[in-house]
């Protein structure tokens, strides 16, 4: 069984890593490449892909694949960085589920809105099948898709009332994603906005820029949401504003 801090810590860097490499097979032959995911509610990771990419006509070929997500390190030494690798199927996204995923996805890339209604570009899906973690140098455990993916019913919950929170909180409560966003996260001013919300954490975005919010529990439901948001704007508005 993973460690309670492992699987928070794969969990964060699945939901908050902007980029990951994936890897992929032809004819035996592996092949690595750079791609921009972002997690679903269940966590399985979101890929916006063109049919004119090498890595998209080997995942439609052989749907077996790979990505590593990976933090900083902390000092000289890379090797303790903190990554995990997840492997599993990848599947392109059933057209119905397209625009509410694709959607969650530019929430996370809205620089992507350049060239995301390409014809060439579509939205595929990594069903996990397990996990790696390796929380730096010479840490290591497996992770089974059981004990890395959010409680079904929480997952649910907060997804069903993400729109209507979102809504909320950007109309009324603007000032509490300023100071969660230039306050708690240092992300510099700008007209932030909450445009995502899990069991794991908010995004907030300002034009091409987007940050996220860990929360310190994984969150059950909108009421759970709105504790974690609360504590979060208090704590913000509490940092001292960094002399200009």
């Amino acid at each position: 069984m993973a460690s309670e801090e492992g699987i928070a810590e794969a969990r964060a860097l699945i939901r908050g890593t902007a980029w990951a490499t994936l890897a992929t097979a032809v004819s035996g032959q592996p092949f690595a490449s750079l791609v921009t995911p972002a997690p679903a509610p269940d966590l399985s990771p979101l890929l916006w892909l063109s049919t004119l990419s090498e890595h998209t006509r080997h995942l439609a070929a052989e749907p077996r694949c790979a990505l590593i997500f990976m933090g900083a390190p902390d000092g000289p030494n890379p090797q303790t960085a903190p990554r995990v690798t997840v492997t599993g199927l990848a599947e392109p996204v059933p057209e119905a589920e397209v625009p509410a995923l694709k959607a969650r996805w530019l929430a996370r890339h809205p620089y992507a809105a350049l060239y995301a209604d390409f014809a060439d570009f579509g939205l595929w899906r990594l069903r996990i099948g397990g996990a790696l973690r390796v929380g730096g140098f010479a840490r290591a455990e497996r992770i089974r898709p059981g004990e890395l993916a959010p409680d079904p019913a929480a997952a649910e919950a907060v997804q069903a009332a993400e729109a209507e929170i979102i809504q909320h909180v950007n109309e009324d409560h603007s000032d509490a994603v300023a100071a969660i966003a230039e306050g708690l996260l240092g992300a510099g001013p700008g007209a932030w906005r909450l445009v995502a919300v899990d069991v794991d954490g908010c995004d907030l975005s300002e034009g091409n820029r987007t940050v996220r919010l860990a929360f310190l529990a994984p969150v059950s439901d909108a009421d759970d949401v709105r504790a974690a948001l609360i504590r979060a704007a208090r704590e913000g508005r509490a940092r001292p504003t960094p002399a200009g």
